[in-house]
């Protein structure tokens, strides 16, 4: 390395962190080496499908869950990605929380949740749930990159990508390193999220990436005592602005209380997981 390189290594922020492995500092040799080990994971997985939202809060991490739990039940074999760097909820919602990530000689070995589903998640790196990762947009690209590289992936039938919230750092880089199969985007019927979503839809169209559908999540609830739904958004916002843009309408999720305190989804008694169920078939028909 030159002076100059390793100056900028002793100087870089990333130093001693996952990322500091493609810090831009160690030229073109390191970058591209990468690259060879992403695409080559990437040759084994068959599809490749993120999910997406414009706005945090709307369900996006556990309708990413879902899906997965009900594609691996089917007998696919999946991974989730969880690149949320900032708000890694994957590996909590499959209950593996308190797994992490161990290291082989050949790389990074994912966390293994019910079904056989291979989870990559800052949150399998960090001491507890509660641990805040304060860090700025090229590191958690970096560390992304890094479990595209270096994790174990093996042959699989599907790569779940669960993004965060807009149109940032992480969205950005994916949809420029991965060949994506198709977005799956995640919306309330508020106003506001609705507003957000469309701008998720156009940023799919610059970057020449199929959106194979909306999802409507807090649609409604029903009344337990005469079982009529109420829409407290209004009702089929969502569904028009799939309309708007000519795209697929995947399914309504409900306010559900029978979750209420129970975000675990591990078996058909998640009512996260039953809900999912038809979205996954929608999306395996849209395949």
């Amino acid at each position: 390395m030159s002076d100059t390189g390793a100056e900028q290594c002793s100087s870089c922020q990333s130093k001693n962190s996952a990322a500091c492995d493609t810090c831009s500092s160690k030229g073109n040799t390191g970058q591209t080496e990468q690259q060879v080990k992403i695409s080559k994971n990437l040759g084994a997985i068959r599809h490749r499908i993120a999910i997406v939202s414009g706005k945090g809060g709307v369900g996006k991490s556990t309708v990413t869950a879902g899906i997965a739990y009900n594609l691996a039940k089917s007998g696919f074999k999946v991974g989730i990605l969880d690149a949320d760097v900032s708000g890694p909820n994957i590996p909590h919602l499959l209950n593996v929380e308190a797994e992490k990530m161990q290291v082989s000689q050949e790389g990074l070995l994912p966390v293994v949740a019910a079904y056989g589903i291979k989870i990559a998640s800052a949150e399998s790196l960090i001491e507890s749930s509660d641990t805040p990762i304060v860090w700025r947009g090229p590191m958690r690209s970096s560390l992304i990159n890094q479990f595209l590289a270096d994790m174990q992936w093996g042959e699989l039938d599907f790569l779940l990508v669960d993004l965060p919230p807009g149109t940032g750092d992480e969205p950005l880089s994916i949809m420029q390193t991965i060949p994506l199969t198709g977005l799956v985007i995640v919306s309330t019927p508020s106003s506001l999220s609705i507003l957000d979503v469309s701008k998720i839809i156009n940023m799919a169209k610059t970057m020449n990436v199929r959106v194979l559908g909306l999802v409507e999540n807090m649609a409604y609830y029903e009344c337990p005592g005469c079982r009529e739904k109420v829409y407290p958004f209004g009702d089929g916002k969502v569904r028009e602005l799939a309309g708007k843009y000519d795209l697929s309408f995947l399914g309504q999720l409900p306010l559900d209380p029978m979750n209420s305190g129970k975000d675990v989804i591990v078996s058909d008694e998640s009512p996260a997981a039953r809900m999912a169920e038809e979205i996954t078939g929608k999306i395996l028909k849209s395949l």
